[in-house]
């Protein structure tokens, strides 16, 4: 059974391209015309063992964040595309991740529900041109549209990118627990037989 799902979604502010396959092996073609978010995004899919292909042209002489937040929705929305009935898989993954000083924890559930607590302090800072309260923006409309509980923490750092490097990875670690199929389970991952 093939887990892919590709989406194109245009609006007046972005036009995006995206394809997911969440039994791939981590590789990734990232190309948003933002160099520290494509770079966010190709650990994602290393670290989630993800194949990943985005191409997004955004309105980036106004900003960053349309194309950011709408690459967020457009991620969720395959992701969720892709696993289908959910039957057989693990639905709930944790992860920490370390990068020098920096600690980075998140916790998924795909639990049909969308819901984000994201425990941070990079609001007003940069890694390089990038704004770090963008990372936010994302996840909010990952989960929105990926029907994702996600509980995110930046619980150590001091280097902005360090922090927020740790937040992609440890959700990219989180995702690819959470999607796996457990050997020992066949139906619904819940109680009450539906997510």
């Amino acid at each position: 059974m093939s887990r892919t799902a590709n989406l194109h979604r245009k609006t007046g502010e972005t036009n995006i391209e995206i394809t997911v396959d969440l039994d791939g092996s981590g590789q990734a073609e990232i190309a948003t015309g933002i160099g520290f978010f494509d770079h966010m995004l190709t650990l994602l899919a290393v670290h989630s063992l993800l194949d990943l292909k985005v191409v997004a042209d955004g309105d980036l002489h106004v900003d960053f964040h349309h194309t950011v937040e709408d690459v967020g929705i457009c991620l969720g929305t395959v992701i969720n595309d892709a696993i289908g009935d959910k039957k057989g898989i693990r639905r709930y993954g944790t992860a920490y991740v370390p990068l020098d000083e920096a600690l980075g924890r998140s916790v998924i559930d795909f639990c049909g529900r969308a819901y984000l607590s994201f425990s941070h302090n990079l609001n007003g800072t940069f890694a390089g041109q990038f704004p770090g309260e963008l990372v936010e923006d994302f996840l909010q409309g990952f989960v929105n549209h990926g029907q994702i509980t996600l509980h995110c923490d930046v619980l150590k750092g001091r280097n902005i990118h360090h922090m927020i490097e740790v937040i992609f990875k440890s959700l990219g670690q989180a995702i690819r627990h959470a999607v796996s199929f457990d050997e020992r389970r066949s139906g619904i991952p819940s109680s009450k037989g539906v997510l």
